[in-house]
């Protein structure tokens, strides 16, 4: 149900401080300042992609490989926030480019959802205690049933009857 409040008032709150701030600030201005920051997203998205993939290589297998991922999702979402129209979306994108805001909510997020290192042998451990773990077994293919191409990685050829 919250979700769906949010959906609702998130464009009403938009449309309000359009009226209120475009009012104060004139037509030039309130198109200069979403227009501007729409330019902003766009050059965070395109530089951002390369970033991270440049700092999960260096990082990948430590805990500092979810900070990367945290770092640079957290980025991304700040470039869309900007691109799109509306000073709520451009207020909080602005404040994701904040380091400690992301930091903080890369904490909050870890803290929540119990997220682990690879290379752990513990169990993940979620924030309410509670242990997720797995097993797996390989199963043999049925030699009556061979598998298909797709499984192998390949595609046969379609048969012409």
């Amino acid at each position: 149900m919250p979700f769906f409040a949010v959906l609702l008032l998130w464009p009403l709150i938009e449309i309000g401080l359009f009226v209120t701030l475009g009012a104060a600030l004139g037509l030039g201005l309130t198109l200069l300042i979403v227009l501007g920051t729409g330019v902003w997203g766009v050059w965070l998205l395109r530089g951002q992609g390369l970033r991270t993939a440049d700092r999960l290589r260096r990082e990948m297998g430590a805990l500092g490989a979810v900070g990367a991922v945290g770092d640079g999702a957290f980025m991304l979402l700040a470039g869309i926030l900007l691109i799109l129209p509306g000073f709520l979306t451009d207020f909080l994108g602005i404040l994701l480019l904040v380091p400690p805001v992301r930091l903080a909510l890369m904490a909050l997020l870890v803290r929540r959802f119990g997220v682990a290192s690879m290379r752990s042998d513990n169990p993940v451990r979620r924030a309410d205690g509670i242990v997720i773990d797995g097993d797996f077994v390989e199963v043999d293919p049925d030699p009556r049933h061979p598998p298909s191409g797709w499984t192998q990685g390949q595609v046969r050829p379609p048969s012409r009857h």
